[in-house]
């Protein structure tokens, strides 16, 4: 077992090694979610232990020079509207302990055929002159999010859609757009296919039919944060966001084990509170967890959603795009139409593979040239996945190569290596994605409101002193750690709680 204890900036008080709380955590799994939570009970005074099964931490928040010496590929996710907006980042000050966002000069873009790409640019008025006769249909859709952007992350990253939101009024406006399908939003409000694939790529990340209700709240979403906050990525890989929050913790006493593999919670038994960064399947599987029966029939009867299949490319030049503007977006939606992207995913939520998925690249070298250095200069990393259907493990890596070549004539002449990862891989590199699963648990049905289970309080289990802290709670995916600090906060309150108890309890006493 080894410990991970990141470098301190100068200016960050060294920990006292001694707990002002006198309460002690065990955080089981290292991904974002888990992270946040250990660092913000660690800055509230609390002892805080994080364990973690692989040799280094992070999750799906993880890079390494998969494709060689001098490239930095981003083992999971890429690029980060959320991560950038995120409140719990913010308030960690990440920016402080070495976390830098670097913004490409376009924050996404939607190539068509035989026709210029929709770009989403990072403001509204770029944005609405782009899309012509739909331009003006743009900004009234996305205006209310726009001017109050703040506002609506508020309520959406809260930690439960089921409750008064703090922005009511905010709430309201958003609700009576993103409760409908996306792809009917598209139809009705635009006139355009540039306009209606742009809205329906970004419903697109709730890796759901766009025919679903509510996939409109991810169009208008992903949408506002990128004419907003954009899409940046991190400077020198996904891994500097674990990085930072690794040194938050560790300037504030916590510490993370590597190479240790909770499978019993009984092994953490002086814990005063157990969070755990899995999914519902990895929690049944441990044990100790002390579970009622109630809340294990809900895990048990929890529902994982498409997959997705990847491949990391190393290029000896940018992809040769037909519209080169396409070239300096931080993400590219590859998928055509509105009517292509509904059938796409349509299959493979089916379980059918279809031949021409939706695809998503991300080109971060167009914000951050330390992508490819040294042996590795002169060449372009790119990060790509398909949709698949969960755990979908034949070959895609022609499927995803036709749709970019589709669009970027020569995109395969370009190619130096490749290196395709399957459901399965993803798997088990990082347990939590399940078949592929990187949402930690289908958005569809009810899911995508009562995350894991229908209780008022999701991120406490039931069981007195354990936490879930992971994408299966809400708000759901993405690197935000909103998550773990719903989970840490909820250990907080209910420490706090307990005290009050034993302090009225001995007062009362004669």
């Amino acid at each position: 077992m080894t410990h991970h204890e990141p470098t301190q900036p100068a200016d960050t008080p060294r920990p006292t090694g001694r707990s002002t709380a006198g309460r002690r955590a065990a955080v089981v799994g290292s991904g974002p979610n888990g992270l946040t939570a250990a660092a913000v009970l660690a800055r509230a005074g609390w002892e805080v232990n994080v364990y973690e099964r692989h040799s280094a931490p992070g999750g799906a928040s993880a890079s390494t020079d998969l494709l060689g010496p001098g490239t930095v590929v981003d083992l999971g996710a890429a690029g980060h509207s959320f991560g950038v907006a995120s409140p719990v980042f913010r308030e960690l000050e990440l920016e402080k302990y070495g976390l830098t966002w670097l913004h490409p000069p376009v924050p996404m873009a939607h190539p068509l055929d035989g026709r210029p790409a929709a770009v989403l640019y990072p403001t509204m008025e770029q944005t609405v002159a782009g899309l012509g006769r739909d331009g003006a249909a743009w900004a009234r859709l996305h205006a209310p999010l726009v001017q109050d952007i703040d506002a609506h992350l508020e309520n959406i990253l809260g930690p439960s859609l089921v409750r008064l939101p703090p922005n009511l009024l905010s709430m309201a406006r958003f609700g009576v757009r993103a409760l409908w399908p996306a792809s009917a939003v598209g139809r009705a409000v635009f006139r355009e296919e540039p306009a209606r694939a742009l809205f329906a790529g970004s419903s697109m990340h709730a890796i759901l039919p766009p025919s679903h209700v509510f996939t409109a709240a991810f169009g208008l979403i992903f949408g506002a944060l990128g004419m907003t906050r954009g899409w940046p990525v991190a400077q020198g890989g996904s891994g500097a966001i674990t990085d930072a929050l690794a040194a938050v913790l560790s300037a504030h006493g916590g510490r993370i084990h590597l190479d240790h593999e909770v499978t019993d919670l009984r092994e953490l038994g002086g814990a005063d509170a157990i969070l755990l960064d899995l999914t519902p399947r990895q929690l049944l599987a441990l044990e100790g967890a002390d579970l009622t029966d109630r809340y294990a029939a809900h895990m048990r009867r929890w529902r994982y959603g498409t997959g997705v299949s990847k491949v990391d490319y190393l290029l000896d030049g940018p992809i040769p795009w037909t519209d080169p503007r396409v070239a300096g977006a931080g993400t590219v939606h590859v998928g055509g139409s509105l009517a292509e992207l509904q059938h796409a995913e349509r299959e493979a939520t089916a379980g059918r593979m279809p031949d021409r998925p939706f695809v998503m690249v991300c080109q971060q070298q167009a914000g951050d040239p330390s992508r490819a250095t040294g042996p590795a200069a002169g060449k372009t990393v790119v990060w790509t996945y398909a949709h698949v259907p969960g755990g979908y493990d034949a070959p895609v890596e022609h499927l995803i190569a036709d749709q970019i070549e589709r669009f970027a004539p020569g995109f395969r002449d370009r190619i130096v290596h490749r290196v395709a990862t399957t459901p399965s891989a993803l798997e088990a590199w990082n347990p939590n994605v399940i078949g592929g699963d990187v949402a930690g648990g289908s958005m569809g049905g009810l899911q995508q409101v009562l995350r894991p289970a229908p209780v008022l309080s999701p991120h406490r289990t039931g069981t007195p002193g354990l936490y879930m802290a992971s994408s299966s709670t809400p708000p759901g995916g993405g690197v935000h750690g909103m998550a773990g600090l719903h989970a840490a906060r909820a250990a907080l309150a209910d420490a706090a709680r307990d005290r009050t108890r034993t302090r009225t309890h001995r007062e009362d006493r004669p």
